[in-house]
Formats: structure tokens, sequence, C-alpha cells
């Protein structure tokens, strides 16, 4: 069974490729996606770190998304924070979701082709979600799968999937990311993946695969015809290492489709832009999302993943900071939570009111239990804690960001009340900003959705340093 655990050298391995397909494919990507509406279910909000001018929703009742269908966008995101709840919590909610969507699409008349975007370091709720719409949505030809994620250095090559920590690529099974209490996985190589997520039931021989060779030599037309051949229910594994690579699956996917296939789409985040034609845009302004106050800025850090850790350590070195940690084993603790949420609330908004940027953020230790249902209730009670930080805030924070998935979705939705959010773009690659909608808490505010895993081990605070008023 392949299985490589042994990194590679990117810079060898990238050389040993063909060329990209020479064909730039946004411009006819985009307007082959036009007549329907590519409805991203995103189990965390960092999926919106390769689109601008994308609408995001937090509710998916009939008239809401009927709503947004009916304007006929090319793509809009639906934040399911699915990664955040029990598998029949999830399994329950994609039901909903996909009944609704039925509804909404056939009432609007407005056809919809379905992503299921999840982490690029294969975390999440798979194969339970894609099955569960697939009863409802199905049946589809194939449910490709497409991890890759340029910003954050996720490459599958020959079927084995690579976290890229400088020169090195990591197999996915391998990193501390594959270790997750609720999500972790044996294999890199991602039919045995597969294989080991579906218990058994799609076996590793089974799964197809379409080849960087195939993509970059072969181009659309080539990719098409693969996925056209495809055995009905098929599960199928797409390679890629670059931007371009994602382009020609898209454009193949399009013309698949016009010829009459139904693909379901479990993704990463890059696969959408190049599904729409969405070509990079440059990083925003830190004008574009800081408001004009005296006030502080608000950083909120949950997530525990080793990269946030680094990054949070060289935040705290910042002497212009006011930090403020929570004792996770506080807040755990019924006697002692009130008044640890207490004095943290009183002593950030002391902070932010005379101006000074702020972080509050979960002790380091990690809590948690050999029990996935365990995990998720005790990560359950932290974030609960972080929301009601946010909904303590008395005063408006010239910027605020959060740190990781759950906890920037926990932010936005019970937080701060968004219902209703458009990304504007990215503060850095991989780093969304939504604008937040006129029913939340801060209207217009630039909200900076900060992915747990993302950036050098100085991006957070580098961020931090350039949103500082000089």
């Amino acid at each position: 069974m392949p299985n490589s655990t042994q990194p590679l050298s990117k810079a060898a391995a990238f050389d040993a490729l063909p060329p990209v397909w020479p064909e730039d494919l946004l411009a006819s990507n985009r307007e082959a996606a036009a007549d329907s509406t590519l409805v991203v279910l995103d189990d965390d909000p960092t999926g919106t770190q390769t689109v601008s001018n994308i609408s995001v929703i937090t509710a998916w009742d009939g008239p809401t998304l009927q709503s947004e269908l009916a304007a006929a966008p090319a793509c809009f995101y639906i934040l399911t924070n699915s990664r955040s709840l029990s598998a029949d919590a999830s399994r329950a909610l994609h039901r909903e979701l996909a009944a609704n969507l039925r509804a909404a699409s056939t009432a609007t008349r407005r056809p919809i082709v379905l992503a299921s975007r999840s982490d690029s370091t294969l975390r999440g709720y798979y194969p339970l979600e894609t099955d569960t719409l697939a009863e409802v949505l199905g049946p589809f030809d194939a449910t490709l799968l497409t991890p890759y994620f340029e910003a954050g250095g996720r490459y599958t090559l020959n079927d084995i999937h690579y976290v890229a920590e400088g020169d090195r690529l990591v197999p996915a099974a391998e990193t501390p990311f594959a270790r997750d209490a609720a999500f972790g996985y044996r294999h890199s190589h991602l039919p045995s993946w597969v294989e080991e997520k579906t218990a058994g039931r799609v076996r590793a021989v089974d799964v197809a695969s379409i080849s960087l060779e195939l993509i970059r030599c072969g181009g659309p037309a080539a990719v098409a015809e693969n996925l056209r051949a495809l055995p009905r229910g098929s599960v199928c594994v797409v390679n890629a290492a670059a931007p371009r690579d994602m382009e020609v699956v898209a454009a193949a996917t399009l013309a698949a489709e016009k010829a009459g296939s139904r693909f379901l789409y479990r993704t990463a985040a890059a696969w959408v832009a190049a599904r729409i034609g969405q070509s990079p845009h440059g990083l925003l302004s830190s004008a574009a999302f800081t408001t004009d106050t005296a006030h502080g800025g608000l950083v909120i850090v949950g997530s525990y993943v080793p990269k946030t850790t680094t990054q949070l350590q060289a935040l705290l070195a910042n002497d212009r900071l006011t930090a403020i940690e929570l004792s996770v084993t506080d807040l755990l603790e019924p006697a002692a939570r009130a008044s640890t949420l207490a004095h943290a609330i009183a002593a950030m908004n002391r902070a932010i009111a005379a101006g000074r940027d702020t972080v509050v953020y979960t002790s380091r230790t990690l809590i948690t239990s050999t029990d996935a249902a365990t995990s998720l209730d005790i990560g359950r009670r932290v974030s609960d804690a972080l929301i009601a930080i946010v909904q303590g805030l008395a005063v408006t924070p010239r910027y605020l960001i959060a740190k990781g998935g759950i906890t920037s979705s926990d932010t936005a939705t019970h937080g701060l009340g968004v219902r209703r959010a458009v990304v504007l773009g990215q503060a850095i690659p991989g780093v969304p900003v939504w604008q937040l909608g006129a029913e939340s808490k801060y209207p217009g505010l630039g909200y900076v959705v900060f992915p747990g895993n993302v950036g050098a081990d100085t991006a957070l605070a580098d961020l931090v340093a350039r949103l500082h008023p000089v």
C-alpha cells in the first residue's frame, strides 16, 4: 500500500514535474461558471481565504437561501462550522441544509453546484458530510477530493498529500494535524486515506485519481474525458502543485458538467477561486479593515495547532500589547469560570478604551481526551468562553482578528451576531477579511479570519504591528 512517510525536497520534487499547462483559463472558467451558482458549505470560515467580493451567510433557512440564489451569483458560502459539532449534529445540519438548498434552487430556478469545503490538512467529517449531501441531492457521478492549498503549503503529488515546511514536503499523516483528537488519520496516500475514513467501504484500489501528468500535459480536454469515464459513484483524488493545476481541473469539471456529469466536491479553498475564475487580488491595505478610532484593536486566539502557539509567542513579545490569558483549567471549572471571564472582560475593555492593542488568548496547555466526543465538548466549552468575551466588548475595537477556524466562526456568529458578510479579500496570503453585515454588533467592521495553521512564525505579530497607528 503506497504511503510514503519520507519527506521530500520541495525544490527537487517540483523540478521533476512537467511544466504547468500554458493557457490561462480563469476568464473562460468565469464565463462557463456563470450559468449556475457554486454553493460552498464551509465547516469553518477560513475557507474564504482565496476569494473576494463573495458573500458568506451563517443561516440556511428557505428565505435566506432563496434571497441569495435569486441574485444569481457565481458563488456564495454557507458557514456551517460543522467541525465543532458532533457527528450526529453535523449529519442533521447537512440533511436540513441540503433539503433547503434543493427547495430554494427549485423556487428560484437557479441551478446549483455543491462544494463541501474543509481543512487542507484533511481534518473534518469525511465521508459523513458528503454522504449526507448525496442522500438528499444525489446521485452524483463522482466525489472529487481536492485538498491542495498553495498559501498553506499543501500539495498533492502522486496521490500523496504533503504539508510544506520550508523546502521539505512532509506527508500529512506525519504532521501534528494527523493527531487531531477528533479527526486524526494514519494515511497520507489519499486513496488509502479514503479507505481508512470510509472504514473499508471504499477500497483504496477503487479510488480513481487525476495525475499531474494528465493535468499538465493533457489539459482540460483530457481531464474532462477522464472524469466522464469514471464509474458512477466514484471517489476521485485530484493531484495539484500549482494554481494553474486547479484552473485546468476546474475547466474540465465545467466541460464535463455541460456534457451531463454531476460532481460533488470535497475541497480546500484553492479550488473555489479556480472554479469561478477569480484571479488573485492584491492584499488589502490596512485602511480597508480598520476603523477610524483611537481605540485599540483586539486579537482573540483560541486555536491550539502548533503554528498558532508559535505565532502567539511572537506576538506576545510586543511590549505595546496588553495580553490577557484565559486559564482553560479555570474555564472548565464551574466555580472559577464566571470570575475568570468577568476579570478578563473588564481588563480587555479598559485596555482597548485606552488605545492599547489587546490579545485575549487561551492558556497553551491543551486539555483533551482520547474520546472524540469528549474532546469536542471541551472545545465547545472553551469556545463558549471566547464568545462571552466578544459579547462583553463595550467599545468598538480599531480592528478585530480571530485566530483559528472554530474560534473565528463562533466569534462571528455568536459573539458578533453575523448573519451575512462579504469577503473583502486577504490581509496576508491565506488570511481573509470579512466586512460585517448591518445586523452585526459592529456593522461594516473589517473582521480578520486568521486560520490556525497559516502563515510564517511572525505572521500574526507582523500583521498586528502593521495595524498599529503610527
